[in-house]
């Protein structure tokens, strides 16, 4: 799927200590190999490496919504090429109660073109090579998917061989 621009209104909702888990859309965009992540400049996750993504929108599909989220924070089009994961993020605070819950769902995509904008949301971007990614500041969900593109690219290089 091309992903194409869409209106939908934001919703402002309570991220901290929510009373149900929201849901988070992301874009894990890859090319030649490398993966690119942004370096997020606000909580949850301040200061670590992460795929491009917020909240769903009420009324928004996911996969749009992804689209929209990598739109938005890189000025980037890009091309869906399928589900990649659905996880669960539970961030607790100092006493042990849930400050950030979200079931995340994460989709692959490639760029469908060169130039990055990044917008206020983050410091930086970066394209990694998938073995780095395990020793960056990253979010544990980060880690996770970036294991599994390695482990799907992997297996496609294995079928193009048999």
């Amino acid at each position: 799927m091309i992903c194409s621009s869409t209106t939908v209104a934001p919703v402002r909702s309570r991220r901290e200590y929510p009373e149900h888990p929201l849901v988070g859309v992301g874009g894990f965009i890859h090319k030649d190999g490398r993966v690119l992540l942004i370096r997020r400049k606000f909580e949850p996750n301040k200061g670590r490496w992460a795929p491009p993504g917020g909240l769903l929108e009420v009324g928004e599909d996911p996969q749009e919504a992804a689209c929209r989220e990598v739109r938005e924070e890189l000025g980037l089009e890009v091309e869906v090429e399928g589900l990649l994961q659905v996880a669960n993020e539970v961030i607790k605070d100092e006493e042990g109660r849930i400050k950030f819950h979200f079931v995340l769902i994460d989709y692959l995509m490639k760029p469908l073109g060169e130039k990055i904008t990044l917008n206020e949301e983050s410091d930086e971007f970066g394209w990694f090579e998938p073995p780095v990614v395990e020793g960056l500041n990253a979010t544990a969900n980060t880690k996770l998917i970036t294991k599994k593109f390695g482990e799907v690219m992997e297996e496609q290089r294995r079928s193009k061989l048999a």
